[in-house]
């Protein structure tokens, strides 16, 4: 049963997170883009649907910790400090997401769709930049938990 855990854990990290931490990194670019070119449909669908496959594929993320937690429990390691530290950082990576990256996200979208007046141009690249910077925090976290997956002290494999 561990080993179907483990499994599904790493699948679910790789299917969910991988596309988070990429959509998430070309969003900031890809909304300057449409930015410097407010006719092209196209620039703005693709901030669309990065802000979409964020959106979503964090969502499908929450199986990540689950078959984690499910994994350690089964492995008797749920005490250990590098599981502990772990925990805190993708708690604190989901945050960044939900609290930070996410809402600028929908922000710059707005006002590239036109429904938000409130942002102007400068604005907007502002945001954009903050964007660039939480999305490298997130992406540091989630780089982070999975050195400390591979590399985890009193690891069993020897390696």
């Amino acid at each position: 049963m561990t080993k179907f855990l483990l499994t599904v854990h790493v699948l679910a990290a790789i299917i969910t997170i991988g596309p988070v931490t990429v959509a998430a990194s070309m969003f900031p670019p890809s909304a300057r883009r449409a930015l410097a070119t407010p006719d092209d449909a196209a620039a703005l669908a693709t901030v669309r649907t990065l802000h979409r496959i964020c959106r979503v594929y964090a969502v499908i993320a929450v199986a990540v910790p689950v078959f984690g937690l499910a994994t350690a429990n089964s492995l008797r390691v749920l005490g250990s400090p590098w599981l502990m530290t772990s925990i805190a950082l993708t708690v604190a990576a989901a945050a960044v997401l939900a609290a930070l990256v996410l809402p600028r996200q929908s922000s710059v979208l707005a006002a590239l769709d036109g429904t938000d007046a409130t942002h102007d141009a400068t604005a907007v690249r502002r945001v954009a930049g903050q964007l660039a910077m939480y999305t490298g925090v997130f992406n540091l976290l989630w780089a982070t938990v999975t050195v400390l997956m591979i590399v985890r002290p009193g690891s069993t494999t020897g390696a």
